[in-house]
């Protein structure tokens, strides 16, 4: 009579359970009808209200995403989440730059009085990134525009920008449609548009260069005004609230509430807080890898859920703590929420390809973060190194101990780093560099491209399809082996 086997004996009170990471599995090719990976839809939700048409997030690090990453993410129809490592201001300014860098009508653009000199313009112009600059009166009656060319070759900067502005301006009024605002543009060969209502006030502008930027970019996120979609982190602790407030007012479209553990019960508090106070602002919270982890954050107020204890590129955290789950199970895990909530998961970390992609969204997931495949683009705030004539980027885990320091530093105003501060830090992340990818738009565009095909072997061209027509199989090592090209190993 065969023995019984007790599942609590080798770890008692808990049961002893299998579990999966991306390399231990291959998706199973099936019947296609399609033809070609441009036929596949990827669009995918972050949180209840945000689709991304590529479901593709930028990691909240802060050698990933600041608003360079976050503006060519959202571009492609991702998603880039502003770290949270900055000041409160800091951190809104980015956010701040984002909402500008693209929209249908700027409601607030940049202004000057005409007693501003020609050398405060131009020093506006290179810190705000900007061509031109409207110039108004004390009532924001508009005067006239001033543009890189028309300060570009002058030498006395103390001259009022009255004496190089243009005067005789092409206006609009509130409302206009931007195929008639890109007639006029056209028409008048200018490059900026102020809406003007009555009395000459301005109320706003129309550029070229954003309704350019509007049809090169056709699938890229936005909200309901035009403007790029952008995600801010926060912490759990201290200032979180004051700085869930600054960046909803500078135009935050999602907070991210940010910490290595998130089934706990400080992170529930602070999600619940949140949305007590802002209701309608959307709210992704984590990191859990379980199913009970991602309910109690979605019952706590969460409006998306993110997955991933210690599988990062940069994180140690399973060999400091010795805890977390391999990935995809805690995926498949964790999405169960989504059949019953109708809560997203993003899956995020433990992605090195985008065959990893494919498998993470076949498991539940409706969206992905990826760190170190995008922090060596050019878009990534991490500083750039020549090792061997070759150039990298540096990339490290928030919870590394320079990423740590630097943020107790910003805390503090000073660390001692032989002092009792640094013995109280025990690092779950390391720092390393990533190899020089190029413009992050390419490179979302080339693996969005394998995902797409990777839809396509499973004959799934949206995610809901993809969801119920994916079937795993789990393979060796020699299988894994098998899988990656080795025709050079000889």
């Amino acid at each position: 009579m065969p023995i019984a086997r007790d599942p609590y004996a080798l770890s008692p009170g808990t049961p002893l359970e299998e579990a999966l990471t991306f390399s231990d599995v291959l998706l199973v090719p099936q019947r296609s009808s399609i033809a070609s990976r441009k036929q596949v839809d990827l669009a995918g939700r972050f949180s209840r209200r945000i689709t991304l048409k590529t479901p593709i997030v930028s990691a909240n690090m802060d050698t990933v995403t600041e608003a360079d990453m976050a503006v060519a993410m959202a571009q492609c129809g991702g998603l880039g989440v502003i770290h949270r490592f900055l000041t409160i201001e800091e951190e809104a300014s980015q956010v701040n730059k984002v909402k500008r860098a693209q929209s249908v009508v700027i409601e607030e653009p940049y202004t000057l009085s005409p007693t501003d000199t020609i050398a405060g313009a131009q020093e506006l112009m290179r810190r705000w990134r900007v061509g031109g600059l409207l110039v108004v009166d004390g009532k924001r009656k508009l005067l006239g525009v001033v543009t890189h060319r028309d300060t570009q070759f002058e030498t006395d900067g103390s001259k009022p920008i009255t004496s190089v502005m243009s005067r005789k301006l092409v206006t609009a009024k509130p409302g206009i449609a931007s195929s008639e605002a890109e007639r006029l543009l056209r028409k008048h060969k200018v490059e900026k548009l102020p809406l003007v209502g009555p009395g000459g006030i301005l109320k706003g502008l129309i550029t070229s260069r954003d309704l350019r930027m509007k049809a090169l970019n056709p699938n890229a996120s936005l909200d309901k005004k035009g403007r790029l979609l952008v995600g801010a982190a926060v912490g759990v602790i201290g200032d979180y609230l004051e700085r869930s407030a600054a960046l909803l007012e500078a135009g935050a479209d999602v907070l991210v509430v940010d910490v290595a553990h998130g089934h706990a019960d400080h992170v529930l508090d602070a999600v619940e807080k949140i949305k007590k106070r802002w209701p309608d602002a959307e709210v992704v919270a984590g990191n859990v890898a379980t199913y009970d982890g991602a309910k109690d954050l979605i019952e706590a107020g969460a409006d998306g859920v993110k997955v991933g204890v210690g599988p990062g590129a940069t994180c140690s955290t399973r060999i400091v703590t010795g805890s977390g789950v391999p990935q995809l199970s805690a995926v498949m895990d964790c999405a169960r929420v989504t059949k019953e909530f109708n809560v997203p998961i993003c899956a995020d970390g433990g992605i090195r390809d985008s065959g990893d992609i494919t498998k993470a969204l076949a498991g539940g997931a409706s969206c992905v973060m990826l760190g170190s495949l995008l922090a060596g683009t050019e878009e990534s705030p991490g500083w750039t190194v020549v090792r061997g004539g070759v150039k990298h980027k540096v990339y490290r885990g928030m919870a590394s101990l320079t990423a740590t320091m630097s943020k107790k530093r910003k805390e503090s105003g000073t660390v001692d780093f032989l002092g009792a501060e640094i013995s109280e830090v025990v690092p779950e992340g390391v720092e390393t560099t990533v190899p020089y990818r190029g413009d992050a738009l390419e490179v979302v565009g080339q693996i969005a491209g394998g995902v797409r095909s990777g839809f396509s072997y499973s004959g799934a061209r949206t995610l809901s399809e993809l969801w119920k027509r994916a079937k795993f199989v789990r393979i060796t090592a020699a299988g894994w082996s098998e899988s990656k090209p080795h025709a050079l190993d000889r």
